[in-house]
């Protein structure tokens, strides 16, 4: 089954819950963990579970994830596994944008081979989690279902981010309910017990059954559902399909994160450099496949490193860092000290003939502490970016405060003794 399974990976919208981070990018291309982008995931998920015929579809802010899909994920011949982009695009038939993640699938139903392919995987670009797509397909295979939804639980709190639903023992879903207000009476939606002993729910309290933006469709089902001109699929073609088709729901117990806002990627990272994290890139099955760079090794001066997850190529001149990820070819001046931060590193180098104020990388004897620094930063000497104020949300000069998180944007210059 797994050779007439055709991926599709959706590029996702402006991605405005992530600015500035999706200034100049679209959100599957935002760096994560210190040197991969978060569309590798849903990429070596696939390869990792046999899927071969992939496609990404793309719309805003695109050149980046293209650049990086091109140059990570050639044709590879001998097992023909094929990464292909498919970019919004205007034809005769259709002379507008996508409208959403339904929309974006139906524009591009001509490229897909359909003759080929039995069943679709329809994926997001924008999560992190490791998971086995032939186990979801061989549920969908088992259950004879037109449309399977991948869900996990979830607690209370966090039900009006997503699609919740009910299921019977069978995994046959009988209500869903898209991003429900927190006003909203949900309590039907609360698991019970037979389902939680069936389906492994583990956790204590309530829990509900959140979607995980994972679809498995029949094909003559999935272009059943897009004959219309529903714009997404998660408030509009799942909805209207509980009453027309067989929609069962794959429930999944492992670690699942949603990279939507700036305080969810940054805890994201973050977690990463738990001595046991929920998630590791360093997992010896269901390898994460980036870009090969071919660094140099990093380069580290007496510095003093704690729970640190650290990308090749970095130049770390007696620093003080502390639970925070750093990015490919960073480079952190003598005296510096930085705690819970996220840093993306350098596309490259800046040594020779470049204004000593300007150079790309991190001065001496600053502090950096709660940030986010995006990629080919130059911040001076002796700067302090702290959040001093406590700012929750701000606008200022070369920064940004979201959710009282310090994101220095891409490119950004911050002179020497600079406060923040």
């Amino acid at each position: 089954m797994i050779g007439n399974v055709t991926t599709l990976i959706l590029g996702g919208g402006q991605g405005k819950r992530l600015f500035p981070l999706t200034s100049y990018r679209s959100k599957p291309a935002v760096p994560m963990g210190g040197k991969y982008r978060l569309v590798d995931i849903p990429i070596s998920n696939s390869i990792n579970s046999g899927l071969r015929r992939i496609f990404v579809l793309t719309q805003f802010n695109s050149t980046s994830l293209h650049r990086h899909i091109h140059r990570t994920y050639p044709f590879e011949a001998f097992n023909e596994t094929s990464v292909e982009l498919l970019a919004a695009e205007q034809t005769l038939a259709n002379t507008d944008w996508f409208q959403g993640t339904a929309d974006a699938v139906r524009k591009h139903l001509p490229h897909y081979h359909l003759e080929s392919t039995d069943t679709f995987l329809i994926l997001s670009g924008d999560h992190l989690y490791r998971m086995d797509y032939g186990d979801i397909l061989k549920f969908h295979d088992e259950s004879n279902a037109d449309i399977t939804i991948a869900t996990m639980p979830i607690e209370k709190k966090d039900a009006r981010h997503f699609g919740i639903m009910q299921i019977r023992p069978n995994g046959r879903i009988t209500a869903f309910r898209e991003k429900p207000l927190q006003a909203e009476k949900i309590q039907n939606f609360v698991v019970p017990d037979t389902i939680r002993k069936v389906f492994h729910v583990k956790g204590r309290g309530d829990r509900y059954l959140a979607s995980m933006g994972i679809y498995v469709f029949k094909r003559d089902i999935l272009t059943q559902a897009l004959s219309g001109n529903e714009a997404d699929f998660g408030k509009e073609i799942i909805p209207k399909a509980l009453s027309k088709y067989q929609v069962y729901g794959y429930v999944f117990n492992d670690y699942w994160r949603d990279i939507g806002t700036i305080r969810s990627f940054y805890e994201a990272n973050i977690d990463l450099t738990r001595p046991n994290p929920a998630f590791s890139f360093m997992s010896p099955t269901g390898r994460i496949f980036t870009r090969a760079r071919f660094l140099p090794p990093s380069k580290i001066e007496a510095a003093e490193l704690h729970r640190v997850q650290l990308g090749e190529g970095c130049v770390l001149d007696g620093v003080h860092i502390e639970n925070s990820v750093i990015g490919i070819r960073s480079v952190v001046g003598r005296g510096t000290v930085i705690r819970k931060s996220v840093l993306m590193g350098n596309d490259f180098y800046q040594w020779a003939n470049t204004p000593k104020g300007s150079r790309l990388g991190i001065g001496k004897n600053c502090q950096i502490e709660n940030c986010i620094l995006d990629k080919n930063i130059s911040i001076g000497n002796n700067v302090s970016i702290t959040n001093r104020s406590r700012e929750r949300e701000k606008d200022g000069e070369n920064f940004y405060i979201r959710d009282g998180i310090v994101i220095i944007p891409k490119a950004a210059v911050i002179k020497d003794g600079t406060k923040i």
